[in-house]
């Protein structure tokens, strides 16, 4: 616990700052990292909650206070704060970051509530991919996208610019991933019904069932663990989750950054599996397939050429993202099996094969726009932009 003493230097510190001020207003140096690693704090809270909240909503039926929503909303709490401050003071950002942060932050409030009456109305939502819960990762996108802006144009040059900023790329692409983990946990829950076993409480299935008309029986089940077509989860991987990793990898300017940044999320999944799993919660799969889809990506960037590189890149990552989860499911999931009689961290969603063309073109798509876009705006990569210079606050 703080002292009081220590409150008293931290707001002695602050209170100066607090002065109105227009976006891209000059940001001494100890200013700027105190707020993006707020940011950072924000963040990781809100990604520590997203994940147990998954797992939760597999195993007991849905309540407004439960903890992981509960965990999540501090992460709320401090980024609402950070965005007041950015937009009050102008400090820590330009216009263009500003405006993403503000209209990330708004969309994710006003679908907050739409989300609890849609869950007054309706009742249990069982999909992740409900229009409600959509709103809630497009205000994620642009909060973050705006807050990775902010730090690429402002923050001094060195490494830590670099591994915050990948730091900040990890989260993106947890928020694009979010959806799928619908599925991740899906066919571990199904193929546990398949083995005589359930993860999910009583209450929880007859809820479901209750709302699907039907008893409590393998369709019932089918239709709770994976409601959506199975060719969604590697078209939208590959299309927009990866699109996420071609952009760090162009930013950062750096070979690795890629499969750096997928690593870190697949870290995370594979380290809170048996937190979640060894306290009672499901498991679920984890997306190992972002580890080959990284190091494809950053491969890519050896061809200068951005249009070929684009051709070549989205080729190669369709098809090793796609052989990847093939492998996944078929081969390390049966050894898992085999081991302990059901699938487990190794198995993967449904695959639908046929999707591979579709998501390659639609990958194609996204990188040669990224590549235009990075064209006519000629971003600097790490280590050549210039910070703009600390300045004195203005006293109040």
């Amino acid at each position: 616990m703080k002292s009081p003493a220590s409150f008293k230097r931290a707001a002695a510190w602050a209170l100066p700052y607090w002065t109105r001020g227009e976006a891209g207003r000059e940001t001494p140096q100890d200013l700027f990292r105190v707020l993006y690693f707020g940011w950072l704090a924000a963040f990781t809270l809100k990604v520590l909650g997203s994940a147990w909240d998954v797992s939760w909503h597999f195993k007991w039926l849905r309540d407004d206070l439960a903890p992981p929503h509960l965990l999540n909303s501090v992460g709320t709490v401090i980024a609402v704060a950070l965005t007041v401050i950015h937009g009050y003071t102008g400090y820590g950002v330009d216009k263009l970051a500003l405006r993403l942060i503000q209209w990330g932050t708004g969309i994710f409030l006003v679908a907050v509530p739409l989300d609890l009456i849609n869950h007054r109305v309706n009742g249990l939502d069982i999909t992740s991919w409900s229009p409600s819960h959509i709103l809630l990762y497009v205000g994620t996108f642009f909060m973050i996208a705006g807050v990775i802006r902010g730090w690429f144009m402002g923050a001094q040059k060195g490494r830590e610019r670099v591994v915050v900023l990948g730091a900040f790329f990890a989260f993106f692409l947890e928020n694009m991933h979010f959806p799928e983990q619908h599925q991740e946990y899906g066919i571990l829950s199904l193929g546990a019904w398949d083995n005589h076993a359930t993860y999910a409480e009583p209450i929880l299935l007859q809820f479901a069932a209750d709302q699907m008309g039907r008893p409590i029986d393998r369709t019932m089940m089918a239709g709770f663990t994976l409601p959506v077509p199975d060719y969604l989860y590697p078209v939208y991987a590959v299309v927009g989750v990866l699109s996420v990793l071609v952009v760090a990898r162009l930013m950062v300017g750096r070979f690795g950054a890629a499969t750096l940044v997928a690593g870190s999320y697949v870290l995370f999944r594979t380290l809170i599996w048996p937190l979640l799993t060894f306290t009672g919660f499901p498991p679920s799969a984890v997306p190992f397939f972002m580890l080959a889809a990284g190091l494809l990506v950053d491969l890519a960037f050896l061809v200068r050429v951005p249009v070929v590189r684009a051709v070549l890149g989205a080729a190669g990552v369709t098809a090793v993202t796609y052989g990847a989860l093939v492998a996944q499911s078929a081969v390390m999931g049966s050894v898992y099996g085999a081991i302990t009689g059901q699938e487990g961290l190794l198995g993967a969603p449904p695959l639908a094969t046929p999707s591979a063309l579709w998501a390659g073109l639609g990958l194609l798509a996204a990188w040669l726009a990224i590549e235009w876009i990075a064209g006519r705006r000629d971003p600097q990569p790490l280590g050549g932009a210039t910070p703009r210079p600390a300045v004195a606050p203005a006293t109040p």
